[in-house]
Order: structure tokens, then C-alpha cells, then sequence
């Protein structure tokens, strides 16, 4: 069940758009049409991002209250639950924005992943098009005629790494220090070890992932995080 409603609304729409990509563009390059796939995937999860991004600023304005909620509260789970998300419908703070466009993400990589993992390209497979789908006439798998898309590449998950930790310099700003006076808190501590695994360990991982991942998924994280980038220096985001 779950299989046929991944191809159906992922697997498919994604396999039938790069096979189309790739018909119009020049040489038949199968990364241009990675690049392109990816702006278009961002375009349609901008509101998702908009509201991710929102939501990090709004956070990041609320957060004394929220930890002088969390210490009034602190014998009381339940009460500090009802006091915190008071605190953010009074805010306007949707707390799992971000966690949705992850979720959102993910099944299009994984997508990706499958479609150069199991030879969807550049072997074409007519029974997956749709009607008014036509196999291009070659695929040439050379990202500018350099990197091949179904191997793997360094190269792309360095950029990835990078392109991430300069999106999440701008998004998060700078790292917060504690200050001499302040007490350490489980929350506290928390928080602070989910920025150093955003700052530093996600970028680190996608040059992992480069080992065992087709270079088009790292292509196309790559993309997207300098789209990302990008969306962040038009909204007048600075380091």
C-alpha cells in the first residue's frame, strides 16, 4: 500500500518530469535536468519554506518565555504543555513547520535516490510514462560532461555540506553564547546540542552520504540549499 501510493504520487510524477527534463535540454544533460527539477520542487514547497523560516525567527523572539514557561511549569507537564502552546498560538508560532518541509523532502530524495539506484535512468522505462510523455531521443548521465550522475562524488557532497551550513548561518544566525550568569538547563542544553547538529553534523553527513548515494541526489541537495541561500538574501537576511 504504501509502495503504490510512493510511486503513484512521488515515484512517478518525478521519474515522468526528469525523463521530460532531460528530452528538452541541450545535450540531453541528465544534472541540468536535476537543477531544474529541484528549482521547480522548491518553488512548489516555498509556502512550506516561508513558513519554516517564519517560524525560526518567531521561536527564536519567544524563547525567554518559553523558558520562564518551562521553569513555572516544571512540576507540571501537563500545565507547562497548555501554557507553551498558549504561548504559541498567542505568537502565531507553528513549532512543527520545519519539521514538516523535512518530511516533505524526504520522499523526494528518496525518490532520486531509487530512480538512479535501480536503473530508472538512463535506461528508459516506457511503462512508467505517462501518455503524453515521450522517451528522449539519448541521456547523457556526464553532468557537464565531468560527473556522472548514477556514481558517486565527493565533489557534490562537499558543495552540499557547504551550501547547508552557509543556508543555516543565515536562517539561524549567529550561534548564541551563554552568558556567565546563566544556569544550565535540560532544555537549555538541548537546544543548544540541536544547533550544533544543525550547524555542523548535518553538512558533515551529506559528505558521508556522498559515498553511498548516486551523485544526482547530492546534486540535488545541493541545489536546494543554494535556493535556499538565495531565498534568504532576497528576504534581506545578512550573516
Amino acid at each position: 500500500m504504501i509502495s503504490a501510493v510512493f510511486h503513484v504520487f512521488i515515484y512517478d510524477p518525478l521519474y515522468n518530469g526528469l525523463v521530460f527534463l532531460v528530452g528538452i535540454m541541450p545535450t540531453h544533460d541528465v544534472g541540468l535536468a536535476v537543477i531544474v527539477l529541484t528549482i521547480l520542487v522548491r518553488v512548489l514547497l516555498f509556502p512550506l519554506s516561508r513558513r519554516a523560516v517564519e517560524t525560526q525567527l518567531a521561536m527564536k523572539k519567544i524563547a525567554p518565555d518559553v523558558e520562564r514557561l518551562k521553569q513555572k511549569y516544571k512540576a507540571n507537564r501537563e500545565e507547562q504543555a497548555k501554557a507553551l502552546f498558549a504561548l504559541y498560538r498567542e505568537h502565531g508560532v507553528h513549532p512543527f513547520a520545519s519539521i514538516g518541509l523535512l518530511l516533505a523532502q524526504l520522499p523526494v530524495l528518496f525518490a532520486l535516490y531509487w530512480i538512479f539506484a535501480s536503473g530508472g535512468l538512463p535506461d528508459i522505462h516506457p511503462e512508467l510514462l505517462y501518455s503524453f510523455i515521450s522517451p528522449p531521443e539519448g541521456v547523457n548521465m556526464a553532468f557537464l560532461g565531468l560527473l556522472d550522475m548514477a556514481g558517486h562524488s565527493i565533489e557534490l557532497g562537499v558543495l552540499a555540506a557547504i551550501t547547508q551550513f552557509v543556508y543555516t548561518r543565515l536562517s539561524m544566525g549567529a550561534p548564541e553564547k551563554k552568558s556567565a550568569g546563566e544556569s544550565a538547563t535540560f532544555s537549555a542544553d538541548l537546544a543548544r546540542s540541536f544547533e550544533v547538529q544543525a550547524r555542523y553534523v548535518l553538512p558533515a553527513t551529506f559528505v558521508v552520504l556522498s559515498f553511498f548515494i548516486p551523485s544526482a541526489a547530492m546534486l540535488y541537495l545541493t541545489t536546494s540549499n543554494a535556493f535556499m541561500i538565495g531565498q534568504e538574501l532576497f528576504a534581506g537576511r545578512r550573516f
